[in-house]
């Protein structure tokens, strides 16, 4: 499966207001896995970027004044989207600016994203997950161990590049091997045991077949992981290309 993980900055909000987008940043993955390949651009609104939004991104007046149009790059970044999973967090606010954008160009079909992708949106994944805490990316980052050091501003390449990193994350279950002890020692990372050798002599473990019901259940396990995660389950993966 193809992905696009895709965010956005603007002049302000809301949509309806009349701001506008002036930075799209997005990565690729094929799979679960990043392939290198990026969009990323910054785009002269033809209005002013509100002092508040300056203060979350950065992004100046001054700065965008000889970046290109939307509609200078609207054909290049519909190219690089169509046909992918995007992956959003809070994907409302910048699925509305996007339609908006070729709304604006009379490009009515493009207007609908999800005729042409579909949307998977971290915020919702997150809230569903962990009810009643903060799910920011910054908090997700925290909760999952990924480094966003970098991020002082708001930016909307880095900001896609850590969310692919979160979203991996989210949905790629057990995220540490443990070979070790019970300890917790050296700053809470325990310390590893002797290894404990078994002896040839020992009785064989007697294997047992999974049944039906056990091998449905399993099926539907799969399905759910693979609802949750907007991509099928790394086993099912693992099955299918050893089948081809």
């Amino acid at each position: 499966m193809r992905s696009v993980v895709l965010d956005t900055e603007t002049t302000g909000m809301p949509v309806t207001e009349g701001h506008r987008i002036i930075e799209i940043g997005c990565v690729e993955l094929q799979g679960r896995r990043l392939t290198g390949r990026h969009f990323h651009v910054y785009l002269q609104p033809d209005r002013a970027v509100d002092e508040g939004a300056v203060a979350v991104h950065g992004i100046t007046d001054d700065f965008l004044a000889d970046k290109p149009r939307f509609a200078d790059i609207a054909e290049e970044f519909f190219e690089f989207i169509k046909g992918a999973q995007l992956i959003i967090h809070n994907a409302a606010f910048d699925i509305g600016f996007i339609e908006d954008e070729f709304s604006r160009l009379g490009q009515t079909e493009r207007a609908d994203i999800n005729a042409h992708c579909t949307v998977l949106d971290t915020l919702l994944m997150a809230r569903e997950r962990h009810p009643g805490q903060r799910n920011s990316l910054d908090a997700l980052c925290k909760r999952y161990d990924v480094d966003n050091s970098n991020r002082d501003l708001h930016g909307a390449l880095l900001d896609a590049e850590i969310l692919a990193d979160v979203w991996l994350a989210m949905t790629g279950g057990q995220t540490h091997l443990s070979l070790s002890g019970e300890g917790s020692e050296n700053g809470g990372r325990a310390q590893a045991s002797a290894i404990r050798r078994l002896s040839p002599e020992r009785q064989r473990t007697r294997v047992i077949r999974a049944g039906e019901q056990e091998l449905a259940a399993h099926a539907e396990r799969l399905a759910a992981i693979e609802k949750a995660a907007g991509a099928p389950a790394l086993w099912l993966q693992m099955e299918q290309a050893q089948q081809q």
